[in-house]
């Protein structure tokens, strides 16, 4: 089975769509790449206010996308398209329940250690009615080796 790891750059967009008030955030980390069989993980720690540092592991498969966040800030999300999933997101000031609805998920290789992820999808916080549009790209490639 083919194997690949490498240090990458990545930058994290995510836009939320809250009711036509839009939040947009992006952050720009150093993490790891690995390519296992037809699974491809890639692995960063967030830096967030107060300097506490989340972990995040994404996992890529054919038609789905797993995040878990470990750390003052945890959960373990998972993106089937066309399906409604459900989670706990914890975080210093308590929990939110997530039920998140996927409706596009786009994965491109540019090469074996670059590529972007694309998540279009829907969430309802804690059993409320009002659905949020998140978007999420997720660009990575590998670091220069200077």
């Amino acid at each position: 089975m083919e194997s690949i790891q490498k240090n990458v750059q990545i930058k994290l967009q995510t836009t939320i769509d809250d009711q036509g008030v839009k939040e947009q955030n992006e952050i720009v980390e150093t993490g790891k790449f690995y390519k296992r069989g037809k699974m491809d993980v890639i692995i960063f720690d967030e830096t967030m206010d107060g300097d506490f540092k989340v972990k995040n592991l994404i996992t890529i498969q054919n038609g789905s996308v797993n995040i878990k966040r470990t750390g003052p800030v945890s959960m373990n999300q998972r993106f089937d398209i066309n399906h409604r999933t459900e989670n706990v997101y914890k975080h210093p000031h308590g929990t939110i329940h997530m039920e998140t609805f996927t409706r596009r998920i786009t994965y491109k290789q540019k090469s074996e250690s670059e590529g972007q992820l694309s998540l279009l999808y829907t969430v309802r916080l804690n059993g409320q009615q009002d659905e949020r549009k998140h978007e999420l790209t997720l660009i990575f490639k590998e670091e220069d080796s200077e």
